[in-house]
């Protein structure tokens, strides 16, 4: 990050800092309209575990990434480097760390102030499971991580009710499967530069391809062999494109990885770069590009190195495991088991 970025951050953080007295109180009332029994929370609840040490209720961390849970196996996904050895475990703890420091002063008047609890911006408990929601095929469960902790698969919000447009409809059918770009929410100052980069790469080497656009991409023109859209879900689009370009967040190289296909990752931040590591390192698609640095020329030979049959064979084989994992259920499961031994007091 450079230093322009680090000061609109911490600007950002300024203005941030303000609204969580208001979002915590929010959530207590959340929480304490039904009292519940299990609190199931993302990590960016900050407020949960102290919320369920004030109802005396379970707490379950869950989260798409595997970020607070140390382990020597790999660094924190929120640093740029596919490991630092020796130092793999006390990213995690530095991750944690700084997360808590945020909004330690906030969190501390709200748990005193709402909660008649001391004043304290730690957790003031470790959950009782912690539900990692992505496939162990794409990162496995690491041997220094306790029982408490499962790895249970992605959890898919499908879309089987969506159909295509007549005009996608008939694109999708009128040639060989397109390549599939789209950058989510991800910010870009020039998005109609970055779209026409990949419109020029696409065509030189006689590709077909679905531009999702907003975002990071700008408009385009399409043409017999650009079709841009706004949104389609991708567990029905991917398993129709040719190979799928994108950012690399979660739920996005997930969903690429369970339709069987190749990966070109264009890492932003955060995660991201952590996806595309482990999506080379399975053979399932080629290096990551540096968005700083994106030419045509690049995207042209990461597109012939999808077309590799070991890629081709890498991607189809983590698809056809992700497709039977079934982590909504297995996590149900999990849940379910922990309320039953709860309930039993063993």
């Amino acid at each position: 990050m450079g230093r322009g970025s680090a000061l609109a951050g911490f600007r950002l953080l300024k203005n941030i800092r303000p609204l969580m007295s208001d979002l915590l109180s929010h959530e207590w009332l959340a929480a304490h309209a039904f009292w519940p029994e299990m609190i199931v929370y993302h990590p960016k609840s900050i407020a949960s575990p102290h919320m369920a040490a004030r109802l005396g209720c379970l707490s379950v961390l869950a989260a798409p990434l595997p970020v607070l849970t140390p382990t020597s196996a790999f660094p924190t996904p929120m640093v740029p480097f596919h490991t630092l050895g020796p130092l793999n475990r006390m990213s995690h703890r530095l991750t944690e760390w700084s997360s808590q420091r945020l909004f330690a002063k906030n969190l501390a008047q709200w748990r005193k102030k709402s909660l008649g609890l001391p004043q304290c911006s730690a957790p003031p408990r470790k959950p009782a499971r912690t539900l990692y929601a992505y496939s162990r095929f794409l990162v496995p469960s690491p041997p220094d991580w306790g029982q408490d902790v499962h790895v249970t698969g992605t959890w898919w919000l499908d879309d089987p009710d969506w159909k295509p447009s007549a005009e996608l409809e008939a694109f999708l059918a009128g040639g060989p499967a397109p390549i599939f770009v789209g950058f989510g929410s991800m910010p870009n100052l020039d998005g109609e530069k970055l779209a026409a980069i990949f419109v020029e790469a696409t065509s030189r080497i006689g590709k077909r391809a679905i531009l999702a656009t907003g975002g990071a991409l700008g408009n385009v023109a399409g043409s017999d062999r650009i079709f841009p859209i706004e949104y389609a879900p991708h567990d029905q689009l991917f398993p129709r494109a040719d190979a799928v370009i994108h950012h690399g967040g979660a739920g996005t190289t997930a969903a690429a990885l369970r339709a069987g296909k190749p990966s070109i990752i264009c890492p932003f931040f955060g995660d991201q770069p952590f996806w595309a590591h482990r999506v080379c390192a399975l053979e399932a698609g080629p290096p990551p590009l540096d968005m700083k640095h994106l030419t045509v020329e690049k995207i042209i030979a990461a597109l012939r190195a999808v077309d590799d049959p070991r890629i081709r064979s890498g991607a189809s084989k983590v698809g056809l495991e992700m497709r039977g994992e079934g982590g909504v259920q297995r996590a149900i499961r999990i849940l379910e088991d922990l309320d039953t031994t709860h309930r039993s007091g063993s």
